[in-house]
């Protein structure tokens, strides 16, 4: 079971354009995943870094992100290579990481084994993912795991932490994980 106050998100390169290029999730699909992560991160406390790629004219609408989350741009392939991302997320002193994005392939499993490797425990959230094509995804994934990386998915995430649905965080976060479903 996680306990929440170890918890923090990191939502990377959901920008218009690049969310769009998912061939491996619907992008409504990831879009629908993220708006489900950040409302049960926002009932439960956890916060949340964004990250995004660098794109003529700034980062451009980062989808289904709150507005007041802080969006750090990065130059390469992954969120530890930002100094001030990666201070962001240390700051926050919560050793689990729930991670997506798009592309798995590239920044996702960058950012999730340079987390590893400093010692963060990562959890790749893969309906609020995206990538390349099907092979290229799991071959990204097996590598997160072989890590000792966690993949797993927004519902299994939200009910490894909330356990009784009866309480009012448990109504919160099993409501946001029935649209999920619809």
């Amino acid at each position: 079971m996680l306990d929440p106050r170890t918890v923090q998100i990191v939502l990377a390169d959901l920008q218009d354009g690049i969310v769009d290029a998912s061939r491996t999730n619907p992008p409504a699909a990831i879009k629908r995943a993220v708006t489900t992560l950040t409302a049960i991160a926002g009932n439960l406390g956890l916060p949340l870094t964004v990250s995004a790629a660098p794109r003529p004219g700034g980062p451009a609408n980062i989808a289904e992100i709150p507005e007041d989350a802080p969006v750090f741009v990065r130059t390469g392939p992954s969120c530890w290579d930002d100094p001030k991302g990666r201070a962001a997320i240390d700051a926050h002193n919560r050793p689990v990481l729930a991670l997506c994005g798009v592309t798995s392939e590239i920044v996702i499993v960058r950012t999730a084994l340079d987390a590893l490797a400093s010692g963060y425990q990562v959890i790749v959230l893969v309906d609020a993912c995206g990538g390349i094509t099907d092979r290229t995804e799991a071959a990204a994934f097996r590598q997160i795991e072989a890590a000792g990386g966690t993949v797993s998915s927004v519902a299994g995430f939200a009910s490894d932490m909330v356990r009784d649905f009866t309480t009012p965080q448990g109504r919160a976060t099993i409501a946001a994980l029935h649209s999920l479903i619809a």
